[in-house]
């Protein structure tokens, strides 16, 4: 009778470990669903959140309705700790604009493209004074920190100098 007993308590207790998660209610048309995964080191949250998210699926089925995520929250198992999992979802009709939105839509098959001409003149632009002079200028300036760090002579920085204002 004992063994029995034990044999039944035991059973018990596994059945209970392998229930689905209950779904709570939170709003009129918002869920949340918790589990805990107890198989310790042994355990598989990746497998847990997957029961989860299929939970509320068919739940939503069974009204005949979708699921839609809300927000999902995880916490990994740790020494003292085992993993759990929160999936929070609205359940909306199939026909709701929020499930359009959350739906993933494929890539489009077809691109356009459209040719647009441009007229620039890069020569004007290129060639302009104003360009010109702020080279210059940034030339010298750099040859003068080069004279000044003694990297360039005195007959160097004249040579480079002349260089520079010629061109």
């Amino acid at each position: 009778m004992r063994i029995f007993i034990s044999i039944l308590t035991v059973s018990v207790l596994f059945l209970a470990g392998c229930s689905s998660p209950e779904v709570v209610k939170l709003s009129p048309d918002t869920y949340m669903i918790y589990d805990v995964d107890k198989g310790g080191m042994f355990g598989n949250a990746a497998n847990m959140q997957a029961k989860v998210i299929a939970t509320a699926n068919k739940f939503a089925e069974s009204q005949g309705r979708v699921a839609i995520p809300v927000s999902s929250n995880s916490t990994p198992m740790s020494e003292r700790q085992n993993a759990t999992f929160q999936y929070q979802f609205r359940v909306v009709d199939k026909d709701d604009p929020e499930y359009a939105r959350v739906s993933l839509v494929p890539r489009a098959d077809l691109t356009t493209d459209e040719d647009i001409d441009i007229d620039i003149d890069l020569d004007d632009e290129m060639n302009s004074g104003k360009e010109k002079d702020t080279d210059i200028y940034n030339e010298l300036i750099k040859l003068e920190d080069l004279r000044q760090r003694g990297i360039l002579t005195d007959a160097e920085f004249q040579t480079q100098k002349e260089k520079v204002l010629n061109e």
